[in-house]
């Protein structure tokens, strides 16, 4: 069945990957060529992650009204044409207009990807496709940048925004062009919408979903925090990027691994550790002084995070009830990109007030407290479908 999912699922989610990422390294130079400050360019550059916000609880609903495929394609639509804009603005505005735009299609593809994957993809091996999902994401980051770097080194940056349209729009031709019955839509589910679900599930939703939060805004501030910790220790851009390419490949490698330990021994295995590692990494990252020991920093959150590769997708996949999957997962999916979003401008409050190793150990006691919520709520064995 995996294999069956390669064209019509697997590929076009690797192509808004490498839309998203490739375009995301150039956004701030590109806001800076229309005049932006620095402070201004990153205010574009996060226009992303709150469209993405924005899209979250509607995108649920759109799902609900013309099913998982068609709101794939209108997802796929919808990123090309904010590259577009974006690609072609002559101001500030219509550039953040496109951006914004970007992140909305993000999210409606996204949403309705992971409904597909909860409803359609049996219990049995649920988690390994999904931590096969986590890996596409993985790969457009890798792939990406490295393709856009290039186009930029011969042709300029304008060529990326051709990259990331191009990209969107042939997962939206893929899609299309797959026939309605490889990608069933969710059944139609209860009346009551999102708000009545969410205060249904209330529970799972402030204790998992919270958790599952922590978890993606740990895995962000590791993202940042590394590259800022190597200026700190003054590492050369070039060796600090080395060592953290070095370790992403571990992390990509570990992608797979964790589907299995999550199908075999539970889901608790690969979120309870990973965050817990990941917490108490950052927790220690003072004694990092060198190129080795960032290196071995670097590795061993790699590691951890490798292992907890799909964790996100697989809780909400498992917590979502037969009767209201759209609508459980568009909370889910807000309370954790609500953590991703918040955890850059927290880290950098936190680093004014306490450094930034006092800023990194503060969102690792963040995580010793969301792997406790996690250890408390999550079953130590396989789980059964929800009805």
């Amino acid at each position: 069945m995996l294999r069956s999912l390669l064209v019509p699922v697997f590929i076009p989610s690797v192509l808004m990957s490498i839309a998203e990422y490739s375009l995301l390294p150039i956004i701030p130079a590109s806001a800076q060529k229309l005049h932006a400050t620095i402070p201004q360019a990153g205010i574009v550059a996060g226009l992303l992650m709150a469209g993405v916000l924005v899209a979250d609880l509607p995108a649920g609903r759109l799902v609900d009204r013309i099913g998982e495929r068609m709101a794939m394609i209108w997802g796929s639509v919808a990123g090309a044409l904010g590259v577009l804009l974006v690609a072609t603005s002559s101001n500030l505005w219509l550039m953040g207009a496109g951006v914004f735009a970007l992140g909305i299609g993000v999210a409606i593809f996204a949403l309705a990807r992971h409904a597909f994957f909860a409803e359609h993809i049996p219990l049995d091996f649920r988690a390994r496709a999904l931590s096969l999902l986590g890996g596409t994401f993985r790969a457009g980051a890798f792939i990406g940048p490295l393709i856009g770097s290039a186009l930029i080194h011969f042709w300029g940056v304008h060529s990326v925004y051709w990259l990331a349209t191009g990209a969107s729009l042939a997962a939206g031709v893929i899609l299309l062009s797959t026939k309605p019955d490889r990608i069933k839509s969710t059944p139609v589910t209860q009346k009551g919408g999102i708000w009545a679900t969410a205060k249904r599930e209330a529970k799972p939703l402030m204790t998992l979903g919270v958790g599952a939060a922590i978890l993606g805004a740990i895995r962000t501030t590791r993202q940042v925090g590394l590259p800022l910790w190597a200026l700190v220790i003054s590492l050369s851009p070039s060796e600090s990027s080395l060592y953290i390419g070095l370790a992403g490949i571990l992390d990509f490698a570990l992608f797979y691994t964790s589907g299995q330990i999550m199908d075999r021994w539970g889901r608790f295995w690969a979120a309870v550790p990973p965050l817990a590692g990941l917490a108490i990494l950052h927790i220690f990252i003072f004694a990092v002084h060198d190129g080795t020991g960032f290196l071995l920093m670097a590795g061993a959150m790699a590691l951890a995070n490798g292992f907890g590769s799909g964790i996100i997708l697989t809780i909400g996949a498992d917590l979502a009830p037969a009767d209201a999957r759209n609508e459980f997962l568009a909370s889910y999916r807000l309370i954790t990109d609500v953590g991703v979003a918040s955890a850059p401008p927290l880290l950098s409050m936190l680093s004014g007030l306490f450094g930034l190793a006092g800023a990194m150990a503060s969102f690792g006691f963040i995580g010793l407290f969301g792997a406790a919520l996690m250890a408390r709520n999550l079953p130590k064995y396989i789980p059964k479908p929800r009805r």
